[in-house]
């Protein structure tokens, strides 16, 4: 007789490890616990994948060499945006630099997090309110399944952490890929605002720049990729989200009812509008590691700031179809609801 199936004790277990979905890996197991496991992930509901031309912005790292030539780089952003929700940055700045300090055998991958386990250890903490912590699944006690992945976050707000105060491996180069993408986002929300016809500042004026949350994925290979997800479906909790990954892919986005592929490109970053685009990555089918590392432009918490659709935007003809909400009550929602698909602005539609 198969024994009864204890998810909440297995999870415990799994959790109290700390060290992540890469220290089953490095156990050496050919079959993935049950808790990974995802029984809808081949439901007739899924729609093949295929891949699309993603649509590529040449910034010129934020020097445009005429009126025109920004004109022209914000229509392709609106453009972008209205269509497709996300867009290629290419050659913001030398992103090959960091690419490489990221993806080197003997930097991020090794910090993230495939050094020693009793440094993996010292950053493991479930407390939110910790600048820098390492992680399984933010959501793993209340998702129904959890995902192959180990992630390291760090919050770059104001008051950002010092370099001690981050893996000694990586925390230079954190720091200053962070400053590096605080940049690009501000140019990013000024040629938004100026796309929507507003002031060039109104979207940094909303303290949509005011802080950074960077997530740095470890994705090991999978025993049984078929099984589980490196992510599951769903959409950022962010203003904006600027994401660096290396040349393995596995990252998807819901495009008219398909799963698209998103493969990598060098030299540019992904960048996509937060809480509108639905997106998931695949477990990992390879032999070695695949990483990211996700920027996510927010507010820091806690806060009473209050959100809702811009006025200036509003008319009889444009009313608003979402109610106001304070920074706090969406992070709540958002977290209670986890990984779970759908867009956390639907219980927030008037």
């Amino acid at each position: 007789m198969e024994a009864k199936y204890d998810r909440a004790s297995e999870v415990k277990a799994f959790d109290e490890m700390k060290l992540g979905v890469k220290g089953l890996v490095d156990a050496g197991i050919s079959t993935i616990p049950r808790i990974f496991h995802h029984p809808h992930l081949s439901s007739p509901d899924q729609t093949p994948s295929s891949t699309m031309t993603i649509p590529a912005i040449d910034q010129g790292g934020g020097m445009f060499e005429s009126t025109v030539t920004r004109e022209s780089v914000i229509l392709k952003v609106k453009e972008a945006i209205e269509r497709y929700g996300f867009f290629q940055a290419v050659k913001p700045w030398d992103t090959d630099k960091y690419q490489r300090a990221y993806f080197r055998k003997k930097s991020m991958k090794n910090v993230n997090l495939e050094q020693d386990p009793e440094v993996r250890k010292k950053f493991c903490s479930r407390d939110y309110t910790k600048k820098v912590t390492y992680r399984s699944n933010f959501d793993l006690y209340s998702s129904p399944s959890a995902n192959w992945r180990d992630t390291l976050s760090c919050c770059m707000y104001l008051d950002a952490p010092k370099t001690e105060d981050l893996p000694e491996i990586c925390g230079e180069i954190m720091l200053e890929y962070s400053k590096r993408v605080m940049e690009l986002g501000e140019l990013i929300f000024e040629l938004l605002s100026e796309a929507l016809g507003l002031n060039p500042s109104h979207l940094k004026e909303m303290e949509c720049v005011k802080g950074i949350s960077m997530l740095s994925h470890y994705y090991p290979p999978c025993p049984e990729h078929d099984l589980t997800y490196g992510t599951s479906p769903h959409s950022d909790r962010s203003f904006l989200t600027i994401l660096l990954q290396d040349h393995i892919g596995g990252l998807q986005v819901h495009q008219d009812g398909y799963w698209v592929d998103v493969p990598p490109v060098p030299g540019a970053l992904l960048v996509n509008l937060g809480d509108l685009l639905q997106h998931r990555v695949l477990a990992n089918r390879g032999k070695e590691p695949r990483v990211s590392v996700a920027s996510f432009f927010v507010h820091p918490l806690p806060s009473l700031r209050v959100y809702g659709p811009i006025k200036e935007l509003l008319s009889e003809q444009n009313p608003p179809k979402y109610r106001d909400t304070t920074v706090t009550e969406y992070s709540k929602n958002y977290i209670a609801k986890g990984l779970a698909g759908k867009s956390v602005l639907l219980q927030f539609k008037i």
